[in-house]
């Protein structure tokens, strides 16, 4: 008798579960806090302007980002070891293209000026560095740094998670098709 009881209560339970799980799946297709599901967000183009960002000098002034030009941009911090790995060929690709018109560098930190320009002299680094605070378009939001993005006409075209040789030939190759086509 206790066998049937131990049998049937599990089964109770199970079927209890089931129900929910079935409830939360179909009760789940429209998020309660507002946020578009996969299927909105198709259905609702995104601005391809709000990739470009209002970002800061390091002396405060406003800049907004060129849309009319090949963007290279790389969010980094000065603490983050990969992010100072890749800054040498950073700095390399952007002595190759520092005079083209139809490329622009920004090198984006979330960090204060009065940690960042010591970093850069004690480094040499001669980048365009700006600051940028507030909540990165989802296209921009990686949870990890280093990261670094082309964008062109409002499109991501190029991202890469992670540290990189920026100087590579492979790279270069890519800029140059996409400049080309500018």
């Amino acid at each position: 008798m206790k066998s049937k009881f131990v049998k049937y209560t599990l089964v109770a339970v199970l079927v209890f579960f089931a129900v929910l799980a079935v409830y939360y799946s179909f009760s789940g297709s429209q998020p309660a806090d507002g946020v578009a599901s996969a299927d909105e967000s198709v259905a609702t183009p995104v601005n391809p302007e709000s990739l470009y960002l209002s970002l800061t000098n390091l002396e405060g002034d406003p800049v907004q980002m060129d849309s009319s030009k090949l963007v290279f941009m790389n969010v980094w911090a000065t603490w983050c070891g990969p992010c100072n790995m890749e800054m040498p060929s950073i700095q390399s690709l952007y002595d190759r293209y520092k005079n083209n018109d139809k490329i622009a560098f920004y090198i984006v930190s979330d960090e204060a000026p009065g940690t960042v320009v010591p970093f850069i002299k004690r480094k040499g680094y001669d980048l365009p560095f700006y600051q940028y605070e507030g909540m990165y378009p989802p296209q921009l939001n990686g949870d990890a740094i280093p990261r670094t993005y082309l964008l062109r006409n409002g499109q991501v075209i190029a991202e890469e998670i992670g540290a990189n040789r920026w100087d590579d030939p492979q790279v270069i190759a890519f800029i140059e098709q996409q400049l080309q086509s500018l």
